[in-house]
């Protein structure tokens, strides 16, 4: 096991930004940055098959993201040649190491036996792990879930991380099929840290410093790695800092968040994007912002509705500045029944009915 880049201060938990797909991608690492980077980002995947190359937007949020963090390049894909070969073009990259994706539960990826789907088949794995490890220009880690409709490879696949030498392992505390519902269960991280050998992330439902501080107190994992609470709350990262440290914590205001949105705007415009496009891109982030906003989801039903950058704008000033809002303190956890993405929260759907995963 190789060592980790250092991390912002010393001595604490690590923190790491989870790779979502189509939300962790160039114009959202630069916003975050200034509202208090994570130790480590982790990029959307790179596919991995016969035509494959690298994805120039991956590649854009490797070179140009600008906050001084390090960055996983993550992977997600079976075939040991194409692996292999990606491998290689990926170290060419300021990269600090190549992550594999054995968490994504998106039926469309699973059902292709990569992502999640590797789950079931801990031989595969162990020869994926086997390759990496062998060819591995920097850091070896790996992302997964616990199982994939349950446990019973866990420890399977524990000791492949053992033995194949992984250098950091993130771990979902849901199975494949939970998706993000229910709660996690932690006590699968808990029982990671103890048997592996490289330090464990702690990953599902790492909603604020407070549970950040609460999950590594129940577990002994290493650091958490948080996602889409990341997209609600963009100081998430700084406050576990400050709680780390037992100092005060930032608490933002709606008019921090009023402006964390003109951020977003900022960041997902492209030259030639016309506006019917750009709100869209926003309605999907701001779905997570949503769910900190009211307790009623007023916001997140009036937002939905919209379709010009004008009437999206109207409705956050209403929620969020306007009749005394701009005071009041955005919410540390999300509001409950309140869910960002019904499909992904709720009950159980049909499968085609889900989106792309994001982890």
């Amino acid at each position: 096991m190789r060592q980790l880049p250092p991390q912002i201060v010393p001595g604490q938990p690590l923190t790491a930004l989870a790779p979502m797909q189509d939300v962790t991608d160039l114009p959202f690492m630069r916003t975050l940055g200034p509202f208090g980077a994570p130790d480590y980002f982790f990029t959307e995947y790179f596919r991995v098959h016969v035509h494959s190359t690298l994805e120039r937007h991956i590649v854009d949020s490797i070179l140009q993201h600008g906050t001084g963090r390090p960055v996983f390049a993550q992977i997600i894909g079976e075939s040991l040649e194409h692996i292999e070969r990606t491998m290689r073009e990926l170290a060419r990259l300021p990269i600090a190491g190549i992550d594999l994706n054995m968490g994504c539960p998106a039926p469309k990826v699973f059902k292709k036996n990569v992502g999640g789907g590797l789950l079931r088949e801990p031989a595969k794995v162990a020869g994926i792990f086997r390759l990496m490890r062998a060819t591995a220009p920097t850091l070896f880690t790996a992302k997964m879930r616990v199982g994939f409709e349950d446990a019973r490879h866990f420890d399977e696949l524990l000791s492949l991380v053992n033995e194949h030498g992984v250098d950091l392992l993130s771990l979902h505390a849901r199975t494949v099929r939970q998706l993000y519902r229910g709660e996690p269960d932690y006590s699968w991280i808990r029982h990671a840290a103890r048997t592996a050998r490289c330090p464990v992330l702690a990953n599902g439902n790492i909603t604020s410093a407070d549970k950040a501080v609460e999950v590594l107190a129940q577990t002994g994992a290493a650091g958490v790695m948080i996602g889409r609470s990341a997209i609600r709350n963009p100081w998430i990262f700084r406050q576990c800092r400050e709680r780390f440290s037992g100092g005060e914590i930032f608490r933002p205001r709606m008019a921090d968040v009023r402006a964390y949105v003109d951020c977003l705007w900022a960041a997902t415009a492209q030259p030639g994007l016309p506006e019917l496009c750009q709100v869209p891109r926003m309605k999907k982030l701001l779905n997570f912002v949503g769910q900190g906003v009211d307790p009623e989801g007023s916001f997140l039903k009036e937002m939905r509705r919209t379709v010009t950058y004008g009437d999206l704008m109207r409705v956050c000033d209403a929620h969020l500045v306007e009749n005394g809002r701009a005071e009041m303190y955005f919410a540390s956890e999300p509001h409950a029944n309140v869910l960002a993405r019904p499909n992904h929260e709720g009950p159980e759907p049909d499968d085609a009915e889900l989106p792309a995963c994001s982890l």
